[in-house]
Order: structure tokens, then sequence, then C-alpha cells
């Protein structure tokens, strides 16, 4: 949860970051994409995850969220100095990203039994999202917008001294919780439990080299991956410069707050209720995904027209841009659970920790890509609109083509009776 939190600090808040740290556009799109940049380790991660277990990655992490966190405390009076302090913190904080992203499915395998896995999944998978969601919150509440109707110097300097004191107090807030999740997870943080929750958790996986092999050659997963990975990778980074997005419709930095807010939240909200009816009713992850991709496509496809409002003449609102980024956001993020178990399902008995780390590369490839582009293209950005309704649809055709199987579940079902 945390890590999200950290990597979206500065999107919900770019105008009060570029009032008192000096940032420019190319800044605050460098910021976001140092998450995607702390993947390109992710296959280390992966390594550790599945021959150390929990524990130590978990650990390795939190240690590098602390650095990451501590590096944006440090108080440096010169501008540029601290600027760099602030891009080598979130390095750290997006190396701890493959372990937050990747060890939803495999805590849910190791911990809890067949009726219970796609839950636990989309719970620990969620909370990551739902940080972000609480950067979109926290940032414009506690840290004002810049004052632009101001021209007296005493009063800019005035406000721009405030601005920096407010976003200083949420990087040692943030600073604090990380600090807190180190010491807990270092006090107490088993890699298993006593004893396997199902026949699965207790089977022999394939070796590191022989899932890799096992992966690039099995066609039916490199079709789900591709779909998942496009479409969560241009949706992460769009939300991740939202504000910069909304801004040339004239939408205020704390509305620009909320949008994100409610959109992740209500994706978490249902990603777990959807969880929750996979493991009630199984066999239906391909049905789901089906559903959720078909909203999304529809409310992204919404969206990029209504901010094409003087061509295509749609009525441009509060409500409007509230209601198309929700739905989007509930959609979109509400698929990532349903997904993970997809994967781990079609690839058994590759370890999931390995599975996920491969598709979660891709999304953050996918999502450096565009990020790099809005690094030089971050005058104009209804480019980057396009890109959702395709990257949706695109996903949609790879499902419809897709066809499932459960061999884990068969495992666990069949072997244990």
């Amino acid at each position: 949860m945390v890590v999200g939190l950290v990597w979206n600090t500065w999107g919900p808040i770019q105008n009060s970051a570029r009032r008192a740290f000096g940032f420019g556009g190319w800044d605050i799109a460098l910021l976001v994409f140092w998450g995607p940049i702390g993947f390109l380790p992710c296959f280390a991660f992966m390594w550790l995850l599945d021959k150390k277990g929990l524990r130590v990655t978990v650990l390795l992490t939190s240690f590098l969220m602390v650095l990451g966190a501590g590096l944006r405390c440090i108080p440096v009076s010169d501008l540029t100095i601290r600027k760099r302090l602030i891009h080598g913190g979130q390095l750290l904080n997006g190396l701890a990203g493959p372990t937050v992203m990747n060890a939803a499915p495999f805590l849910s395998t190791t911990w809890f039994s067949p009726d219970e896995r796609a839950t636990a999944t989309a719970i620990a998978s969620m909370l990551s999202y739902l940080g972000a969601a609480c950067a979109f919150l926290v940032g414009p509440l506690v840290v004002p917008s810049p004052n632009e109707t101001s021209h007296l110097p005493l009063a800019s300097e005035s406000s721009t001294e405030h601005i920096k004191d407010r976003i200083e107090a949420v990087l040692y807030a943030e600073f604090g919780m990380v600090s807190l999740i180190f010491s807990a997870a270092l006090a107490y943080f088993p890699s298993r439990p006593p004893f396997p929750p199902s026949v699965a958790a207790a089977s022999q996986r394939l070796s590191y080299r022989r899932s890799f092999c096992r992966l690039l050659s099995n066609f039916r997963f490199l079709m789900i991956a591709l779909a998942y990975a496009i479409p969560l990778g241009v949706f992460s980074g769009w939300s991740g410069v939202l504000d910069l997005i909304l801004t040339p419709v004239h939408v205020s930095q704390v509305d620009a707050g909320w949008i994100g807010f409610w959109s992740i939240v209500g994706g978490c909200v249902v990603g777990i209720a959807m969880a929750r009816f996979a493991d009630f009713i199984r066999g239906m992850l391909k049905l789901i995904l089906l559903l959720l991709l078909s909203g999304a496509t529809l409310a992204s496809t919404w969206f990029t027209l209504t901010c094409l409002t003087s061509v295509t003449h749609l009525p441009l609102t509060t409500a409007t841009l509230y209601t198309s980024c929700i739905l989007l956001g509930v959609f979109l993020n509400s698929s990532i659970p349903i997904f993970f178990e997809l994967f781990v399902e079609t690839v058994y008995p590759v370890p999931e920790g390995i599975t996920c780390g491969v598709v979660t590369f891709l999304s953050n490839v996918f999502m450096g890509v565009l990020l790099f582009f809005l690094t030089f293209y971050h005058t104009e950005i209804s480019w980057f609109n396009w890109c959702l309704p395709g990257s949706c649809l695109l996903s949609l055709l790879l499902i419809l083509c897709f066809r499932e199987s459960y061999d884990r579940l068969y495992l666990d079902v069949v072997v244990s009776v």
C-alpha cells in the first residue's frame, strides 16, 4: 500500500510541486517514470522470492522503501540537489515495486485454502492501488494549490514557502509510515504457515530456468499476458499524471485528486467482490474479464470523446468527467486479481511469483514507453487519452480468443479427494 502512496506522491500535486521545487513537466513525468524503471531488476526479485521466500524478500523491499523515503526528506537548501535526492528516492521506491506487485498470488497460495485464494489475491494486490488512491486524496487536501492570481512578490514568496512546508510534511509522514512497516516486518513476518493449506501449496514447482522456458513457449500465456500488460500499463501511466491530463480541461488539482481517488477505491471494492464471486463459482474467470474489459472500453471511449468537446460537442461537466474516470478505474483495477488468478491457473506448476513477475514487468514496460514519450510530448497530450480505448479494445479481443484452463484448481479438487 505504501509503495503506491509514495510512487503517486507528485502527480496529484504537480502544480504545487512546480511552484515549490521548480519542477517542470519533464520532471513530473520522470518522477512517475521511476516506477516502471524500478522494475528493471524484476527478475532478480522473482528469483529471490522463489528461492528465499517471503520474509527475506519483504525485508529487502521494505528496507529499500525506507532508504527512498528518507532521501526525499533530507533538508537541502540547494533546489538542484534537493530535486536529485527526490528523484533518487522515487527510484528506490520503484525498486520495491516488483515484490509488492508480484507477491499476491504467491502469498495466497502459500497461506490460504483454494476457496479463499482469489479473495486473498484481490486484497493483497489491491492494497498497492489503494495506496495510490490515498495519494490522490491526501496530496491535494494537505498541499494547497498555487495562487496564480496574486502578483505581489512578498505574497508569492510566502505562498511558495507555505506550499513547500506542506509538501515536506507529506514526505515526513510517508517516511514515518515506511519506517513503521519495516520495523514490524523485522520483528515478525514468517515465510510460510506451519502446515500447507492445500495440495498446490505443498507440491513441487518448476525450477527458475524451466519456468521461463515454459512461460515463453506457452502461446496462451503470452496472449493473456499482453491482454493484462497493455491496458493496465497504459492506465497506470495515465492515472499517475491525471492532474496533468485534466488541467487543459480546467479541472482543479483537488477535483483531479478526488476523481483519481474514487476511480481506484471503486476498482478495489469491485475487484475484491469479483474475486469473492470467483471463489464461490469457480471456472468463470474468462467471463468476468470479458465483462470488465467491455465496460473499460466503453468508459475510456466516453472519457476521450468528452475531452474533445470542441469536436464531438459532448457535454464537458464535472459529473461526466467524474463518472467516466471512475467507471474506467473500477473496470480496469478490478480486473487485476482476476488476471492474476488466471495466469497462475494457466501455467501451473510455474511458481506464482515468476508468473506474475513476468506480466507486471511487461505492464511496466508499456507504462514506461508511454511515460518516456510523455517526457518529450507533454505540451499537447490528447494522444495519451486515445491510448486508453485502443488498449482496452485490444485486450478485449485477446481475451475473446483465449482458451481457459484450470490446472491448479484441478489438482486441489481432484487430488485432494
